[in-house]
């Protein structure tokens, strides 16, 4: 609902208008026919802190999606795995990868900052230098890096030069780490030496707003900055001002957004959508009761462990896991209400269609049990 209370002032977003329009930028309203590399692109990124997550999202958002096409993309160095937004790892085309991470730096900067104690007698530029030399050399695992570095500073804490190096430098996991269907362990090297490519300058903050918002919005400056993991953006906002419009949530908090993008009507239908741990619709708002709604605060999670999340007309209504069954595999899905048949139903239908493209091998739906049970913490 969309309430205005004279004619001066900015329109009031309730959650459920916030909710559409969020949604609707997300790809999640409706599945598109976008190519996987422009979705990574549109959705600035794809969380990616496990490595099975960027699938899932791409599968609740594309029509037609082929985890192969995603496995592709990362095969042939146009998309890779990187310390990004939030200090985790998020999945970026590779000409994010190389202007978002120097944009989001002062982050690295502030989170090295953290580790000083166990750094005492570090040359910072000595161990850039000596860190890109390792991971340029060939790709080094993280306890390679630690134990190459320990050796030149002895005195030194071995997890806080492990800390170091990523904060210093742009590492990327190389392949095969992260692509569908294979495996590997971590192994590191520069983005540059990955992509054949030279550092770029950061990317604008003026850009990077704009980009959130078409992405995310309409949006707070809080609402950004919990995304980037960035502070001082209300410069960069009062700076593009004359370019946006503005509307106030229903506590009065100023939201910024795109004059033409897309807010749609409140009741317009949102189909059931399963998220995997970490999807950034979850996590791209200071205040998420756009998407979690107030009485399920907390619930899709346990600590940092985050659930495989179901939304239901638009918002959080239950929890879901793939795990064994007796005799078989089995999808559970955990309601945290009580949903009716006709939204079981709607469930169900979207399990199965999930399972046709991340599991065929298993069988898709055939091969699984799609089972409702009571909501239990699964980090219990």
């Amino acid at each position: 609902m969309v309430v205005r209370k004279n004619p001066a002032a900015p329109a009031v977003l309730s959650p459920r208008a916030l909710n559409r329009a969020t949604l609707e930028r997300q790809l999640l309203l409706r599945r598109t026919a976008m190519s996987a590399k422009d979705a990574v692109e549109h959705l600035v990124g794809l969380q990616a802190q496990n490595t099975g997550p960027p699938y899932y999202q791409l599968c609740a958002r594309l029509e037609g999606f082929d985890p192969a096409e995603l496995a592709g993309l990362m095969e042939s160095r146009e998309a890779v795995r990187i310390v990004t937004l939030r200090s985790t790892i998020h999945l970026h085309t590779a000409a994010d990868a190389l202007t978002l991470r120097p944009l989001v730096q002062p982050a690295r900067d502030r989170e090295l900052n953290t580790f000083r104690k166990g750094l005492a007698g570090v040359d910072r530029d000595r161990l850039r230098a000596l860190g890109r030399q390792l991971v340029e050399e060939r790709p080094r695992t993280p306890k390679e890096i630690r134990e190459a570095l320990h050796a030149e500073w002895p005195d030194a804490d071995p997890q806080s030069l492990g800390v170091a190096a990523r904060c210093l430098l742009p590492l990327v996991q190389v392949t095969p780490r992260g692509v569908w269907g294979r495996s590997g362990q971590v192994a590191l090297t520069t983005a540059e030496h990955w992509l054949g490519a030279p550092s770029q300058p950061a990317a604008a903050p003026d850009a990077a707003v704009l980009r959130y918002l078409g992405a995310f919005g309409p949006a707070s400056v809080r609402d950004m900055q919990t995304w980037a993991g960035l502070t001082r953006l209300r410069e960069v906002f009062e700076r593009l001002r004359p370019r946006l419009v503005t509307f106030r949530d229903e506590n009065g908090v100023e939201l910024f957004d795109l004059p033409d993008a897309p807010r749609p009507d409140e009741d317009t239908p949102a189909p059931p959508r399963f998220l995997p741990e970490f999807d950034n619709v979850l996590l791209g708002h200071a205040d998420r009761t756009r998407v979690i709604p107030p009485r399920y605060r907390g619930r899709n999670g346990n600590g940092n462990q985050s659930y495989g999340t179901v939304l239901v007309d638009g918002f959080l209504a239950a929890v879901w896991r793939l795990g064994g069954g007796a005799g078989r595999a089995a999808l559970t899905v955990q309601p945290l209400g009580r949903p009716g048949r006709a939204e079981r139903d709607a469930v169900t239908e979207e399990a199965a269609r999930m399972l046709s493209v991340m599991a065929p091998s298993a069988g898709g739906a055939d091969g699984y049990d799609i089972r409702f049970g009571t909501f239990v913490d699964f980090g219990e």
